[in-house]
């Protein structure tokens, strides 16, 4: 389907959601289930579980291996126990356990008692492991082999097995179920079928059930694993994790490092949150900010910097850069990382700035407040209006700073430059110059208003 296709068809999903669920969700199964999740996201949040309740278990399964924490979440609250059976027993081992933890215990109990018996105490016990521990993202899908098994029964078992995840290897177990070799897929298929494994196998990779998730993902990805297996206190196999988890797992932890950085929420689609939302991940770096600029203000008063009249309005220059130019970083930031993988679509651009600019505002305008308030206190009788003048003037900075952020890297996006490359040491350049200008002429200006 070319992208003109797709965009149509996703118009009339759009037209379908206000008069048939059963027809939005038709049209739903006939895209990929990439573009489903997305088409869920961007639909009003009162129909995305009455539109995905109508899918069927399998390809709800599909939409959920697209979907985010928060967009599962809201996907899944409202699926009676059958249907959360019905679509965990869909599911990878280890996406089902995360589903099952992130609802409560008792509809957990419920679903889990929709399944076979061996099926729910598989999941009951994966869910036993933390959700950052190999164990907690380790899959129970695959298939083993035995000592003095031939290569032609492991493939013909592989063949057979429809659960187990695909380009896993398999491990060699000895008669304790402990890991003794590995052969990868490609040795399975280039081998002779009646060669015994251990003339096949390698030393095998293993960590334990406890340990950091990141740090079997960069084992992985150190020595070029096709998976590692996962070994609990008695060295018996109780799961695999691929080299696929584990570049989702490095992913999501640079994402959420970085986010962390620039003091943005961890989610991974930031621009589909609501701007509440966003405000409120936001607000504690910006507290810190507006906490720091103001003791900076009150030693530059104590060493008789700034002076006195409208000239004081420079002991608060410090702070309308730091606050300015973490609000621009943070715009920029989430639209590079928006373009980069795709979450940020041409049609999308316009809404997700005055997004961000909402954001922004909504920023500016709290701290600004904040800043009225303390430095009003602050300043007292030597500079009365002081407090609103600054209080004002870095609100509409910030603002303008939102603005700032969010324009460059799209408008770099139009002309082909690489938002990532001038959005960052571009945007706090101008930044800094355009934020303190306004800020300086706005302050003034109120303050000369007042007296």
């Amino acid at each position: 389907m070319s992208e003109r296709d797709l965009q149509q068809e996703r118009q009339a999903f759009r037209e379908l959601l206000a008069s048939s669920l059963v027809d939005a969700a038709r049209a739903l199964a006939a895209v990929h289930p990439a573009d489903a999740s997305e088409w869920l996201h961007d639909a009003p949040t009162d129909l995305r579980h009455l539109v995905f309740a109508e899918l069927p278990a399998p390809l709800q399964a599909e939409v959920l291996q697209y979907a985010d924490e928060v967009l599962t979440s809201q996907l899944v609250l409202r699926l009676d126990a059958v249907a959360l059976g019905a679509l965990i027993e869909e599911l990878p081992s280890d996406d089902a356990a995360d589903l099952l933890n992130g609802v409560d215990d008792r509809r957990a109990a419920d679903a889990l008692a929709q399944l076979p018996a061996a099926a729910a105490d598989e999941l009951r016990d994966l869910r036993a492991y933390a959700s950052d521990t190999a164990g907690g993202v380790m899959a129970t899908e695959f298939v083993a082999a035995r000592l003095g098994q031939r290569v032609g029964d492991v493939v013909k078992e592989l063949r057979q097995e429809d659960d187990a995840e695909p380009d896993l290897g398999v491990f060699v177990l000895d008669g304790d179920q402990r890991p003794v070799g590995y052969i990868p897929d490609r040795d399975l298929l280039t081998t002779r079928i009646h060669t015994p494994v251990e003339e096949v196998m390698v030393e095998p990779f293993v960590v334990q059930t406890n340990q950091d998730q990141e740090e079997v993902a960069q084992l992985i990805a150190k020595y070029g694993l096709d998976s590692v297996g996962v070994v609990d206190g008695a060295g018996l196999l109780v799961g695999v994790i691929s080299a696929a988890d584990a570049a989702e797992i490095l992913e999501e932890e640079v994402d959420e490092d970085f986010s962390r950085l620039v003091g943005a929420g961890t989610e991974r689609q930031q621009t589909r949150l609501p701007v509440l939302v966003r405000v409120r991940q936001r607000m504690p770096l910006m507290v810190l900010t507006v906490l720091g600029g103001l003791g900076s203000a009150k030693i530059l008063a104590a060493l008789g910097g700034g002076g006195g009249g409208n000239s004081a309005i420079l002991r608060y220059l410090p702070l309308i850069i730091g606050l300015a130019g973490n609000v621009g970083i943070q715009s920029s930031t989430i639209l590079v990382r928006g373009f980069a993988t795709g979450e940020i679509e041409r049609e999308r651009e316009r809404a997700v700035l005055a997004a961000e600019w909402a954001v922004g505002a909504l920023i500016g305008l709290i701290c600004g407040t904040l800043i009225w308030l303390v430095a009003g206190q602050l300043e007292g009788a030597r500079s009365p209006g002081l407090g609103l003048a600054v209080g004002v003037a870095v609100a509409v900075a910030v603002a303008w700073a939102a603005l700032l952020g969010g324009t460059i890297p799209l408008v770099c996006r139009r002309f082909g430059i690489d938002p990532a490359i001038v959005a960052g040491p571009f945007m706090v350049a101008l930044s800094d110059i355009s934020g303190s200008a306004i800020y300086l002429v706005v302050a003034n200006q109120i303050l000369g208003a007042a007296t």
